[in-house]
């Protein structure tokens, strides 16, 4: 499932695997009823709940949702995303990908739409109050729920393409870092967890301190002001360093604290945190599988590409993926552990990779323990050979004449 809604704005909902929305509550505010959507085709009514052919997918990664439903000589095509526009809305667009016109009928009335709706609905049985609209044959309807909880009513004009909303996720979540890969579902994974936490907010830090510490690192990185997390940072840091488990996830969670420390400008609080962390012992090694939670898994993915450690920074600590050989791909804005960032791009001389790294900020010294045993860098930029990786295949890809700068 999918979180949607307005980065400060408190309305949330979540969108189900079949197009579904189910707002939050929040407090003591109005109870809003879940929306369902139903299409009326040639051959008869499509729940989308029910239905086998649905396929959903977040578009790019991100809190756009394109929730497909097969019909006749095409598809119904919905996509749910959310706006600020006009106090916050969230916006359903529903596409019909058919040469004969369909219906959409919608589980309840509350919705801000461009022309009324048609009735009476037939053929099927829904709740008092559901509407239809028509919807031509490649045409494509939209409709909005107000987040203020006013409707029905008229929808506003001039809201924002889904591209342009898509654009803007990205935007946001790749202030953190942006990683162009060989693996996209990988790159486009780390978008969604990002997008989840940015909607959602980070683990609370009694249950998981250290999922909360790892969550407010990210959510700094993508933009958020350091400051107000600061004394949350520190009760979850002493939470951390007494009862969470001596592993990799703590020392990633040291790691996100000093981020968040020098985007803070708080010189002082970060020796007391080497301090603190000078105490332990903790393991660099990741597990082999990656985790489930949110914050750690974006952590996980990170450190496979990256792995700080006191102004050092070991690239590819546990070796390139096999299916990356011969395959071109760059890494933007990962922390260096010395409180900067490393940016770097990896371009093929036949089988062995040249890689091309831009420091910024704080440099670190960067390593590759496993692929390229003794070659060190600290150097703000530069460019190596590495030698061939040992056991995986054979690469034939020439390096880019034009590969060594970054855009």
């Amino acid at each position: 499932m999918v979180t949607t809604g307005v980065l400060g704005g408190r309305w949330r909902a979540t969108v189900t695997p079949w197009g579904g929305l189910e707002p939050w509550l929040v407090g003591d505010e109005h109870d809003e009823p879940a929306l369902q959507w139903h299409i009326a085709a040639d051959d008869r009514w499509h729940s989308p709940e029910h239905e086998a052919a649905v396929r959903q997918v977040r578009l790019e990664g991100t809190a756009v949702v394109e929730t497909r439903v097969r019909i006749p000589n095409g598809d119904a095509v919905q996509r749910i995303y959310s706006v600020p526009d006009a106090g916050g809305l969230t916006v359903i667009e529903v596409e019909n990908e058919s040469p004969l016109p369909i219906a959409v009928a919608f589980s309840h009335g509350r919705l801000l739409s461009p022309r009324p709706p048609t009735a009476p609905i037939e053929g099927i049985e829904l709740p008092v109050g559901s509407v239809a609209f028509p919807v031509g044959h490649h045409s494509t309807l939209t409709v909005a729920i107000a987040h203020d909880g006013s409707g029905p009513g008229v929808l506003p004009t001039g809201l924002p393409p889904v591209a342009g909303v898509v654009r803007g996720w990205l935007a946001m979540v790749e202030r953190a870092s942006r990683l162009v890969l060989p693996d996209g579902a990988l790159a486009e994974h780390v978008v969604s967890e990002r997008c989840e936490l940015a909607l959602a907010g980070p683990e609370h830090p009694d249950d998981d301190p250290v999922g909360f510490l790892l969550g407010v690192a990210q959510l700094v990185r993508m933009g958020e002001q350091a400051d107000p997390w600061l004394p949350d940072l520190a009760a979850a840091l002493e939470a951390a360093y007494k009862v969470a488990p001596r592993d990799w996830a703590l020392a990633a969670a040291f790691d996100a604290v000093d981020t968040v420390l020098v985007a803070a400008g708080d010189a002082r609080a970060r020796k007391d945190l080497a301090a603190m962390r000078a105490t332990l012992v903790l393991p660099s090694d990741l597990p082999a599988e990656a985790p489930t939670e949110t914050a750690r898994l974006v952590a996980w993915h990170e450190r496979r590409l990256v792995l700080p450690s006191a102004g050092t920074a070991s690239l590819f600590p546990a070796g390139l993926p096999t299916a990356w050989a011969g395959n071109n791909f760059e890494v933007y804005g990962l922390p260096n552990g010395a409180g900067g960032t490393v940016s770097f791009a990896v371009r093929w001389h036949g089988a062995r990779p040249a890689v091309l790294w831009e420091q910024t900020g704080a440099a670190a010294t960067l390593t590759a323990p496993v692929l390229a045993p003794g070659w060190s860098a600290s150097d703000d930029k530069g460019e190596t050979l590495w030698p061939e990786p040992v056991g995986l295949p054979h690469a034939s890809i020439e390096i880019d004449p034009d590969g060594g700068s970054f855009s």
